[in-house]
């Protein structure tokens, strides 16, 4: 009898970005190297939806989810609640207000509840009808959505947003599930990356180059809206020359269309 298939857990990452002096930044954590995935890679805030981040009541303190099922909003909530706990940032609004709460009301918030939310001892529902907040999911892009491949033990669907991060919130890694943290532009990254400097699996590096390619956060934001999102899914296969590669399908709009297999590691 054949092992069931792994379950496919939902999971939402941000790309939060930046206009910088040279190029558009990107925030990335390294990943602390005793996490069973990704371990020691320089990843995108981001993580599994939690099951209190589909709490029914939350839709009454969200922007922007109007016409959203449960789980598509749910995506949202993840990526702003693990934005929160892995760097700091939290994109909420305060009561009737435009702005997002600025760096005197998220200290606060951040030492009041933070500790419990990594713990897993309170969720954002609690946080925001406590302090009266609104989660801004309006501000959030669809970028990209990846599902890990079938030959893969743990197995991922992830929603990629960009959003363009607050002046005022600095953005810090956590130091317990990532521990360190750098705003970075592409091209630097990707250079780490080829010389062994840092690790980057293949989802991340893939979207990264895709990012590259916009120079400003607004040019990030025009290509992504602009854009379908087509679900990438990649799979193992022999290529023309009859070696194991992993593809990913040509309408995605990435660089590649294929990689060695050895990319699957994290």
């Amino acid at each position: 009898m054949s092992d069931p298939a792994p379950e496919i857990r939902p999971a939402a990452t941000i790309m939060l970005l930046r206009d910088g002096a040279e190029s558009l930044e990107v925030f990335m954590v390294e990943r602390h190297h005793q996490i069973d995935f990704a371990t020691g890679a320089l990843v995108f805030p981001g993580g599994k939806v939690d099951a209190r981040d589909r709490a029914a009541r939350l839709r009454e303190s969200c922007d922007g989810i109007e016409g959203l099922d449960e789980l598509e909003a749910a995506f949202r909530v993840a990526a702003i609640r693990e934005t929160f706990e892995e760097s700091g940032v939290l994109l909420a609004r305060a009561g009737s207000s435009h702005a997002l709460i600025g760096a005197d009301r998220l200290r606060g918030i951040g030492a009041q509840y933070l500790a419990a939310l990594r713990d897993g001892e309170t969720g954002m529902l609690e946080i925001v009808e406590r302090e009266s907040l609104r989660l801004a999911c309006d501000l959030l892009v669809p970028f990209a959505r990846w599902i890990t491949p079938n030959v893969m033990p743990k197995r991922f669907d992830t929603w990629f947003f960009l959003v363009e991060a607050p002046a005022d919130h600095l953005a810090l890694h956590d130091g317990g599930e990532t521990v360190d943290s750098v705003w970075t532009t592409v091209d630097s990254a990707v250079k780490a990356q080829s010389a062994g400097e840092r690790t980057i699996i293949f989802p991340t590096l893939t979207n990264l180059r895709k990012l590259g390619r916009s120079h400003t956060v607004a040019e990030a934001f025009a290509a992504a809206r602009a854009s379908a999102i087509v679900t990438v899914e990649p799979w193992v296969a022999k290529d023309e020359a009859g070696e194991l590669a992993l593809f990913i399908p040509e309408a995605a709009g990435y660089d590649i269309v294929k990689t060695s297999v050895s990319s699957l590691r994290g």
